[in-house]
């Protein structure tokens, strides 16, 4: 599986893996009269054979080999295992002339790894991780007879770990059908079907023990956890449901061993099966893109925005001739629903996005100075290649001016901007606002992580000018009872907004 941390190990080590949604026989047994009556269960009488029999042909092995060049260390040339000692002494010419007697062998090594993937079309599409044919010069496709077939890569995606090959073959090609994984219930039956550590056809049993996990693996983390037994070689494979249709693809585990510990990941197929379109059709994924960067909304944000509780994704830029600056959308605004779904929070926002057909126009509701508001928006295509900043490049570096003020209720200093301060913090001509010049420790500024050097843009979602500006919506904040007052800050060019807990 795909390393996440140090504890999620890789499982492209080889073999087949696929993962079945199924059930197992209930026990009978005595239940009191008073007890409540128990939900009914699924039951398998002749077990999970003919399941496995029907879809393992399906399921592929994927080996790759990779031509590594060794170090270079031929005689009288560079040698990087030589020890280096001091030049001019006698270990010098010791361990040059040692070195040198050896063999150098400077043929390049073939390093090979294994995964899994399965059939999606019977003209020779297979689906796999693209961790497992990362970096490959050479695919090979082996099917459940054990024939063996040269792949070609169709199309590949980073951010889901998702891959596409093509082989051709006069045999016949078993393809396996989608599911709706949003279907999928915690709890359902899962059986694992693989060549784990290359034992070849092995079947395991599980359930599905979570959804919508997020292992930091990238920004559409929506994983499926089983307990199914998955280990290294399982990468790529399907995870199936009663049915036999595909509802995840498996990815990843969660192992300090690097063995299975019972805890598993899976894509899940509502988010895959657009991806594995695309690939087919393009050769890489083609993401909506809105043209924000957004935060979480915290309690205290909530608060300040006269928002029920903490939901939604909060707009702390928006990049200039985007989708969203020409819907209206402007920094501060928190995206409630996309396209008619919720956003319950902010991860689940760049997924909603990514996922909307591009030139779409598309519903959003948004909470915009205590109340909701309702806006279109044409969705863009996300340029993959695009790492420009939403906002003006900003440096700050602490310093002191005149025009200063503190603001004891957040512990800091305040300077307004002078050409002087631009100069000494490197602020960018185009930002404004105030500057802080000093932050007293374990203040509330400090414990929210402002430093000297930011930018006070806005205190209260109105623009400030001068400190004075500043402690006037923080006396007002205090005066209406608030425990809180919200500010968006300029570090560095990223926009970003903070709540900071008003001290007294």
């Amino acid at each position: 599986m795909y390393q996440m941390t140090k504890y999620f190990h890789s499982a492209a080590l080889g073999g087949i893996a696929a993962v079945l949604m199924l059930a197992v026989p209930a026990t009978q047994a005595q239940t009191p009269p008073a007890a409540p009556k128990a939900a009914a269960m699924t039951v398998m009488p002749n077990g999970f054979a003919d399941l496995a029999a029907q879809l393992l042909p399906s399921v592929v092995n994927i080996s790759t080999t990779q031509v590594v060049k060794s170090k270079p260390g031929a005689k009288g040339g560079p040698n990087p295992d030589v020890p280096q000692a001091p030049p001019g002494s006698p270990f010098e010419e010791f361990f040059k002339d040692f070195f040198d007697r050896q063999p150098q062998d400077n043929r390049p090594r073939r390093n090979t790894s294994l995964g899994s993937g399965f059939i999606i079309d019977s003209a020779g599409l297979v689906v796999t991780n693209n961790h497992v044919i990362a970096d490959a010069d050479e695919v090979t496709v082996t099917l459940h007879d054990d024939t063996s077939l040269k792949a070609e890569i169709v199309g590949r995606d980073l951010k889901t770990d998702l891959a596409v090959l093509r082989v051709k073959t006069d045999k016949k090609l078993v393809a396996v059908k989608w599911g709706n994984s949003d279907k999928t219930r915690v709890g359902d039956w899962v059986v694992a079907i693989g060549n784990p550590f290359g034992l070849g056809g092995t079947v395991t049993v599980g359930i599905l023990s979570a959804r919508a996990r997020d292992i930091n693996s990238g920004p559409y983390d929506d994983f499926l956890q089983t307990d199914a037994s998955i280990n290294k070689g399982n990468s790529g494979g399907p995870m199936f449901n009663l049915g036999g249709e595909v509802i995840g693809i498996n990815t990843a585990i969660f192992s300090p061993t690097g063995g299975s510990v019972g805890i598993g990941f899976a894509i899940p197929a509502t988010q895959a099966k657009p991806v594995i379109d695309q690939l087919q059709k393009y050769g890489k994924a083609r993401r909506g893109w809105l043209g924000v960067r957004i935060q979480q909304v915290s309690d205290e944000i909530a608060e300040n925005l006269g928002l029920d509780k903490a939901r939604g994704a909060m707009v702390a830029s928006v990049s200039p001739g985007g989708p969203a600056e020409k819907a209206k959308i402007e920094p501060g605004d928190v995206v409630l629903t996309f396209d008619g779904k919720e956003v319950n929070e902010m991860r689940r926002l760049p997924r909603i996005v990514a996922e909307t057909p591009i030139e779409k126009k598309a519903p959003i509701t948004i909470w915009r100075k205590g109340k909701e508001l309702k806006l279109d928006v044409t969705v863009g295509e996300l340029d993959e290649t695009d790492v420009a900043s939403a906002a003006p490049d900003s440096t700050g570096k602490g310093g002191k001016d005149s025009g200063k003020a503190s603001v004891d209720a957040l512990g800091m200093s305040l300077a307004k901007i002078s050409a002087e301060l631009r100069d000494k913090f490197n602020i960018d001509g185009s930002v404004d606002g105030v500057v802080v010049t000093d932050v007293a420790n374990d203040s509330p500024a400090a414990q929210k992580g402002l430093r000297a050097g930011d930018v006070i843009v806005e205190v209260a979602q109105e623009t400030v000018k001068d400190p004075k500006d500043v402690a006037d919506r923080v006396a007002k904040a205090k005066a209406a009872g608030r425990k809180s007052v919200l500010m968006l800050v300029d570090r560095q060019g990223d926009l970003r907004f903070v709540a900071i807990k008003l001290d007294g």
